[in-house]
């Protein structure tokens, strides 16, 4: 049976959407509180009793906040266009290799919206 494990970090950040059509809101720079949770899925191991390494879940994070946290997502390589969508498929991208089990990534932009991503 497979277990879900799901931890989540923050980070500040600025943005602005350079491809929303002109005169919209977020084309305008402007900056969030996000928050993001990572979750792994696998199972149990007897010898450790856990998924995965809480510890093992910050480490991997550790690199991405330094690149997030108070920074201008719009000159992140490959976050040019920052939508809640493209930033959690990023993320999705640097965590795979060093978390087997990656099975979804959660970026709230704010505390009423968020985008889901699950790989694919």
């Amino acid at each position: 049976m497979n277990t879900r494990l799901v931890h989540e970090f923050r980070f500040e950040a600025a943005h602005r959407l350079p491809k929303v059509p002109r005169g919209h809101r977020c084309e305008r720079l402007h900056g969030h509180s996000f928050r993001v949770e990572i979750a792994i899925e696998g199972r149990v191991r007897e010898e450790t009793g856990w998924v995965i390494d809480f510890y093992d879940l910050e480490k991997a994070w550790a690199p991405l906040h330094e690149k997030l946290d108070h920074h201008y997502l719009n000159e992140v390589p490959g976050l040019e266009n920052p939508t809640s969508e493209i930033i959690a498929h990023w993320i999705w991208e640097q965590l795979t290799p060093s978390l087997p089990g990656l099975c979804r990534v959660t970026v709230f932009e704010t505390c009423e919206a968020r985008c889901e991503y699950e790989g694919g």
